[in-house]
């Protein structure tokens, strides 16, 4: 098993560039089975998930290249529509094959995934969603089986949470349903907008993206095409997270700054100067921040869920008192023991986390619990006097692409072993 060594107190500087993003690979990599035909896909990060994703398709008897960051899928052999229980297993977002498989075969047979532990994450939304297009669902000791026997038909389908899977389940699914789907209360963060530009690419018609409300008129057929998966926003702020913690000043480079309006005040309020120019932020930090009073995560566009473990890293040895409130899973504050070990002193009352700065860090022996929460730790290390040895590093690798090697680039000490 790797593990991640870091000598902290180096002050990053230089220019860093953002992978692609991974929450939009995930869905658009399952989105080319619907298209029976090949289809190159640019910008695709090189991730564990990414390759688990790319595993599924194998399996279904798909012809898969993966060439550095591109990918090439021809899916016009796939003739399964299961999921293998290992494969489920190997990742939390392996239900967003649910929808192209009964929209593909009329059929699926899979299990509930795995991935990281933050909490109950039920599916009941894309189960509801999926009955309410014509598919009739039966689950049995963990093992769900769909059916379309009569075709999907389009529907009206409000959300009574604006879920991302559920949300790209049903654009999946209805973009080659009989008639018109209209999703009320959708998810609205970039990933639903990039894979609705894919899918449209490939010949869907689907409007409102982004906006809360989508409307998706169902088509006959797709057909394979090329799309560019958009940059990583929480990749970026994981970046200017340690270069904030190290009081650094780096510029984050092939980003859309407007996917980080959520985030860039934060770091504002934290003492950092922020420059946007073009597709590239320029990050100027303190030598100490000052503590954020109050980040509540919700929904886009609000501030997100998974840039709250690395921001509370970098704030717990700032000046002051801040809080944090989450709002979207009740185990995302996992990373806490492991920034205590590291001397953060950090308060915990259900949902509500209080950090009180302290003047530093210190190096020591800790363990990621899941993705967000080992990039936390990552920050902490970059910042924390002595040496930080970070196991269970497979966790970091379902969502940073090479994390030591961009690091190092910017000047940091960190190796994996």
């Amino acid at each position: 098993m790797s593990k991640l060594i870091i000598e902290g107190r180096r002050r990053l500087s230089g220019k860093v560039e953002v992978q692609g993003a991974k929450n939009s690979a995930l869905p658009i990599l399952a989105a080319t089975l619907l298209t029976g035909d090949s289809s190159v896909i640019h910008n695709c990060p090189d991730l564990t998930d990414v390759k688990s994703t790319l595993n599924i398709l194998r399996y279904m008897g798909c012809y898969v290249k993966q060439d550095v960051n591109t990918v090439f899928v021809d899916s016009r052999e796939a003739d399964k529509c299961d999921i293998p229980d290992e494969l489920m297993h190997a990742m939390r977002s392996s239900i967003i094959f649910l929808g192209p498989l009964i929209a593909r075969f009329g059929c699926a047979k899979l299990t509930y995934p795995g991935g990281c532990e933050l909490g109950p994450r039920p599916i009941d939304l894309h189960l509801m969603a999926l009955r309410l297009l014509g598919v009739e669902i039966s689950e049995q000791h963990g093992v769900i089986e769909c059916s379309a026997p009569h075709g999907l038909h389009g529907a009206k389908i409000a959300l009574s949470f604006p879920s991302v899977g559920a949300t790209e389940n049903i654009m999946l699914a209805a973009c080659v349903a009989d008639g018109t789907t209209i999703i009320t209360n959708a998810a609205r963060e970039p990933e639903i907008c990039d894979l609705a530009d894919c899918l449209n690419s490939f010949g869907a018609r689907i409007s409102g993206a982004g906006e809360g409300t989508v409307i998706i008129d169902g088509v006959e057929s797709l057909r394979g095409t090329m799309h560019t998966i958009i940059p990583d926003r929480i990749a970026a702020a994981t970046y200017m997270a340690a270069a904030a913690a190290t009081g650094g000043s780096v510029i984050v480079d092939r980003i859309i700054p407007s996917h980080l309006n959520s985030i860039i005040p934060i770091f504002e309020e934290s003492g950092c100067t922020v420059t946007q120019k073009g597709n590239s932020i320029l990050l100027d930090a303190p030598s100490r921040l000052d503590a954020v009073n109050f980040i509540r995560t919700m929904p886009f566009p609000g501030f997100p869920t998974d840039a709250q473990p690395p921001i509370m890293a970098m704030l717990s040895t700032a000046k002051g008192t801040g809080i944090f409130v989450e709002n979207i899973f009740e185990n995302r504050y996992k990373h806490v023991c492991g920034l205590e070990r590291m001397g953060a002193r950090i308060h915990l009352e259900g949902k509500v986390a209080v950090v009180e700065g302290v003047p530093e860090l210190y190096g020591a022996r800790v363990a990621a619990t899941d993705l967000r929460g080992g990039a936390a730790l990552v920050v902490a290390g970059l910042c924390a006097h002595g040496i930080t040895e970070i196991s269970d590093v497979n966790f970091i690798e379902r969502g940073y692409e090479n994390i030591e090697l961009a690091l190092t680039e910017i000047g940091a000490s960190i190796k994996r072993l």
